[in-house]
């Protein structure tokens, strides 16, 4: 018997509320996930926000307020999102989505104290 990996996994609802500041998306591994459009904006994997390696990583401040403003396929496997603030170069694969809904609470923990380390905020 295999062990469902995070690669396995495929969106069956994704949802956007009236807000405009929550995605909702359920996987086919019984998970779903609220996620906050900051949340997504600032670990978005563009390479505007994680670089070309590790060390060039940003740091993004000021993004309590975003919202999405479109949600649009790319292929089969991924949605490219557009945020309020002109950001739209990240694209979402399903696992990545999977990866931030299960890593959810250490990679904010991280964010926070990364813009606390740098002087930054969310507003």
């Amino acid at each position: 018997m295999s062990t469902l990996r995070t690669t396995d996994v495929w969106p069956t609802d994704i949802t956007l509320n009236p807000a405009k500041d929550i995605l909702t998306i359920a996987f086919d591994d019984g998970q779903t996930f609220e996620l906050a459009a900051e949340y997504l904006r600032v670990c978005s994997p563009s390479a505007e926000v994680q670089g070309h390696s590790p060390d060039q990583r940003k740091t993004v401040g000021g993004k309590k307020s975003v919202q999405i403003m479109t949600i649009e396929p790319v292929g089969n496997y991924a949605v490219r999102l557009g945020f309020d603030d002109m950001h739209n170069t990240g694209i979402f694969s399903w696992q990545y989505l999977h990866e931030m809904g299960m890593e959810r609470d250490e990679r904010w923990a991280t964010y926070l104290a990364e813009l606390e380390e740098k002087g930054l905020s969310r507003e």
